[in-house]
């Protein structure tokens, strides 16, 4: 009996030592920049764990962020003269003003690179900001967007990796890759995640007169969601039973 309260004890006490060692980081956004990686119209075709309109529609959720949000926003492509392609037109008018690195013969993205003259010192693009938190996504999950994450934590950033706006040749290899994200501290998370985190509340600017409308574009349970209950208060009725 001794030995058995001994060892729940035990099993309490590691228990208890796990949780408080956990600390919930929020999103902020007076800290936060957004990275977009590689979303290039060659590359795209690799993408086979989203449907093509899907994944259309994340990468391009994920580049809107930054301009709801107004956070720091750099765009990266590789080789884009070549078969990786540019990006896509609507994310370089969103942020026509932003830091945009190309890089010509170097594959991926690292801290142990970011300082090369190939890329226009990516690196110090990503420190001038000011900012601690970076979101990102990529294409593809396992290179463009892992590699990167794992050197930005490694440099002491915080990391959100955007799941769904990074992807890859098939399901198998995306978790793979998030993974062995997670297991580096990297927060893989989702869009919707991202933003209502960055939000926090409906009140707050942006709120729901920038957020709806967001949610509206791409986000479209939510959006038809806002649109039901908008139209109930202006011209709809309760249903016998309905008010329960």
């Amino acid at each position: 009996m001794q030995l058995t309260l001994k060892f729940i004890a035990l099993v309490l006490g590691s228990f208890v030592a796990c949780s408080s060692a956990f600390t919930f980081e929020r999103i902020d956004k007076n800290n936060s920049m957004l990275l977009v990686v590689d979303h290039q119209l060659g590359l795209f075709q690799l993408v086979r764990d989203f449907g093509p309109e899907e994944y259309r529609n994340n990468i391009l959720a994920h580049a809107a962020v930054g301009k709801v949000f107004n956070l720091p926003t750099i765009l990266t492509t590789s080789a884009e003269t070549g078969p990786n392609g540019p990006l896509p037109k609507e994310i370089i008018e969103m942020h026509p003003n932003a830091p945009f690195i190309k890089r010509q013969g170097i594959i991926t993205v690292d801290c142990q690179i970011l300082n090369s003259n190939d890329n226009l010192n990516r690196r110090a693009a990503v420190k001038a900001t000011g900012k601690k938190q970076v979101i990102m996504a990529g294409i593809v999950t396992d290179v463009c967007t892992t590699f990167l994450a794992l050197s930005l934590v490694q440099e002491g950033y915080t990391v959100f990796a955007n799941a769904d706006a990074s992807g890859t040749f098939n399901a198998q290899v995306a978790a793979n890759a998030n993974d062995r994200m997670r297991a580096a501290g990297v927060n893989v998370v989702s869009q919707f995640a991202i933003t209502t985190d960055l939000m926090r509340d409906w009140r707050n600017t942006p709120g729901s007169l920038e957020l709806l409308p967001f949610y509206d574009t791409y986000l479209t349970q939510y959006g038809f969601l806002a649109r039901g209950h908008a139209a109930a208060v202006t011209n709809g009725t309760l249903l016998p039973g309905e008010s329960v």
